[in-house]
């Protein structure tokens, strides 16, 4: 586990639906119709290099219903985002760049209606992928992913299951993918996962995988299931709710914990993904400025939500349709650029500048210097003694510095 050749990867996360203008619930077969829309998120890789990132996270890709979470085939591309070439031509795209790929696997569950599950359901076979109960009266009932019964979940006790997803992990590093988002990885036992993973990375050394764990010890659950990492929900919610509230003492309550993590793994990082409210939208556009100073200057795996550099807006709400407004699509090309956008994605930039001129940073544990409710500073210090310094100031407008060895490094303000 923990290989540095991803482990020091900056991602930058899109929900290529969204960003695609993909129809996510289509009303028409026509709707489904093969179309390369994986090409307009090609036109911004340059866009993605340029800002410094080293990597690109995509959300699911898989064909699906609606989605792109009800997954019903697990080796094609949706046919509402292109064909295998398409993808190709994407990848192409980011290694031509230096940017590393990482796909979104959704092996909890599946789509109602993906053949394999139709078959169990019908008696017509694979009935070892999930988990079925037969009533006399000749009903069925199976076992679901948090009681969606659109979303059958897989038996992960099941060897053919453990072998179905190393197939498809293999399938897909084959095509140039060299890093996996393991969704809801908290409702999948971690022994599958350690089944799994060592056949993966016999083939392809430099895998790495992260799970999708909102709660939890972290540091065991990263142990028991051989994943390199998981997702720092704890941080992301400290770092908004510390800023927003006036009260560095959360922050600082959390770091302490994240430090305990980083002395056996280093975990993503993020202010913004395609599940949570914006961080715009959280906190104001002033203080987003520095929940994204936080990000970057604290150990970990960093990964920025497309848009949260251009200062989006954008409310996470329940139903359906609740998840679109943080799940927009982009422009054909990366031409427009709002004044906030443009400073946001500015500074977005000079941070990852400077974290890609630190690499330390990615093991690095902080120490806190300074602490009142509404300033608080740190030291980010790494294995090898180098040290970053971070003032943080509320007042009389939100306001940070970074410095090393004295010397100011960035100021970041209005």
């Amino acid at each position: 586990m923990g290989n540095d050749i991803n482990e020091g990867t900056i991602w930058w996360q899109v929900y290529p639906l969204g960003f695609c203008g993909a129809p996510v619930r289509p009303a028409s077969e026509g709707e489904r119709a093969l179309t390369p829309r994986l090409d307009r998120l090609a036109a911004w890789v340059d866009y993605a290099a340029d800002m410094g990132v080293s990597g690109l996270m995509l959300n699911p890709v898989f064909a699906s219903e609606t989605h792109g979470y009800d997954t019903t085939d697990y080796f094609h591309i949706d046919p509402r985002l292109g064909d295998d070439a398409t993808f190709d031509r994407l990848v192409a795209a980011c290694h031509e760049r230096g940017l590393r790929v990482m796909l979104d696997g959704v092996f909890n569950h599946v789509g109602r209606s993906h053949p394999l599950f139709q078959d169990a359901l019908a008696g017509r076979g694979h009935e070892d992928l999930f988990s079925i109960t037969r009533r006399p009266d000749g009903s069925a009932d199976y076992a679901t992913f948090e009681g969606f019964r659109e979303l059958p979940a897989l038996d992960h006790s099941s060897q053919q299951v453990a072998d179905l997803v190393r197939d498809v992990m293999l399938h897909w590093m084959r095509r140039g993918v060299s890093a996996w988002r393991l969704d809801a990885a908290y409702a999948v036992p971690p022994d599958f996962w350690a089944r799994v993973l060592p056949e993966v990375r016999r083939a392809f050394p430099d895998a790495w995988f992260v799970g999708e764990v909102i709660h939890g010890d972290y540091a065991t659950i990263v142990r028991r299931s051989g994943m390199d990492a998981v997702t720092q929900y704890e941080l992301w919610k400290a770092i908004w709710s510390s800023l927003k509230d006036g009260n560095f003492f959360e922050l600082d309550w959390c770091l302490k914990r994240h430090n305990a993590c980083m002395g056996t793994f280093a975990p993503l990082t993020f202010v913004g993904n395609h599940d949570v409210t914006r961080i715009a939208s959280m906190v104001g556009d002033d203080l987003a400025a520095l929940a994204v100073t936080i990000l970057l200057t604290v150990g970990g795996v960093p990964c920025l939500y497309y848009g949260d550099e251009q200062a989006l807006q954008g409310v996470k709400t329940k139903g359906l349709g609740g998840d679109d407004a943080v799940r927009p699509a982009f422009p054909a090309a990366p031409t427009w650029m709002t004044a906030e956008g443009e400073r946001m994605y500015g500074l977005c930039r000079r941070l990852i500048g400077l974290r890609r001129s630190n690499p330390w940073l990615t093991h690095a544990t902080t120490r806190p210097t300074h602490l009142k409710n509404r300033s608080y500073s740190y030291d980010a210090t790494g294995r090898g003694g180098e040290t970053l310094h971070v003032d943080l100031r509320l007042d009389p407008a939100p306001q940070a510095t970074i410095s090393q060895g004295g010397r100011t490094l960035l100021e970041v303000s209005r």
